[in-house]
C-alpha cells in the first residue's frame, strides 16, 4: 500500500518537478585547459569551479564528466538531466538546448606557429591556409559557415594543437582567454579574430525548466558579486570589463 501512495503521490502534477530535482544533473565536458581539465583524479578549471559553486549554492547533486567534445556535446542533446559546457551559444545551437550563460564572453582567434611563415589581415587571407579544429566543435560550424575550404578536423582540441606545432596544418581558431596563457607556454602568434560570442551551460531540452531558472539566478548572483571574475584571475586570464 505504501509502495502504491508513492507512485500515486509522483504521479501528481506538483510532485513532478521535486521528483526531477532529486535526480543527479550530469555535466559533460571536454579536456581543454584552464577552463576544463583533469589533474590526476580531480577535474579543475575555471568553468568547472563556476558549475561547482553553481550547484553547491542551489543545493543539487551532480557529476562532471571529461570526455571528448563530440561524446560531451552528444550527451547534452539526447540524455535528460544532462548538461554540457562550457559550449557556444550561436543561432544554429539555440533552439537544441536550454542554457545557463554566460560562464564567459569570449572571441575566437586564429593562431599560428612562431616561425611558420603564415599571416592574413583579415578572414579571406585566411582561407588559402589549412585550418584544424575539432569534430562538432562549435569552431567547426563557423569555418564551414565562413567558407574556409581547407580544414583539419580532429578528435579534440590537444589533437589540434599537436598538429599546429608540428606544422601539419597551418592555422587553428582558440579562446582569445585561453591564447592569453598558451603563448606563455607555446611558440605560438595571433594571425586575425575568427569570431565572437557567449559560452555558457547547454542542456538537454527536457532539463527542468524551474532548475534551470534557479542554476541561471546562481550564475548571475556570481558574476554580480564578482566571483566569476576572480575565478578566471585565479587561473591567469582577465575578463574584459
Amino acid at each position: 500500500m505504501k509502495k502504491l501512495l508513492l507512485l500515486a503521490c509522483l504521479a501528481l502534477p506538483w510532485a513532478a518537478p521535486w521528483a526531477a530535482h532529486a535526480q543527479t544533473v550530469s555535466f559533460t565536458t571536454e579536456d581543454y585547459a584552464p577552463f576544463n581539465y583533469r589533474e590526476g583524479k580531480e577535474i579543475k578549471g575555471a568553468t568547472v569551479e563556476q558549475v561547482e559553486k553553481v550547484m553547491t549554492a542551489i543545493d543539487v547533486d551532480y557529476t562532471i564528466e571529461v570526455l571528448p567534445w563530440a561524446r560531451a556535446f552528444s550527451l547534452a542533446r539526447t540524455a535528460p538531466m544532462t548538461c554540457v559546457f562550457a559550449t557556444a551559444h550561436n543561432s544554429a545551437r539555440d533552439p537544441l538546448f536550454k542554457w545557463i550563460e554566460p560562464l564567459l564572453i569570449d572571441r575566437n582567434i586564429l593562431i599560428t606557429r612562431k616561425g611558420s611563415g603564415v599571416t592574413a589581415s583579415n578572414l579571406e587571407e585566411a582561407k588559402k591556409y589549412t585550418v584544424g579544429t575539432q569534430r562538432e566543435d562549435y569552431t567547426e560550424t563557423i569555418l564551414k559557415e565562413k567558407g574556409f575550404p581547407k580544414l583539419d578536423v580532429a578528435s579534440d582540441f590537444n589533437a589540434t594543437l599537436r598538429k599546429l606545432l608540428s606544422g601539419r596544418i597551418d592555422m587553428m581558431p582558440i579562446s582569445e582567454l585561453y591564447y592569453d596563457k598558451l603563448k606563455a607556454d607555446q611558440p605560438v602568434e595571433m594571425v586575425t579574430i575568427l569570431s565572437a560570442q557567449p559560452m555558457g551551460i547547454a542542456c538537454e531540452k527536457s532539463f527542468p525548466e524551474d532548475l534551470r531558472a534557479k542554476m541561471q539566478s546562481a550564475l548571475d548572483k556570481l558574476i554580480a558579486d564578482g566571483d566569476q571574475k576572480k575565478i578566471f584571475q585565479k587561473y591567469g586570464m582577465n575578463l574584459s570589463d
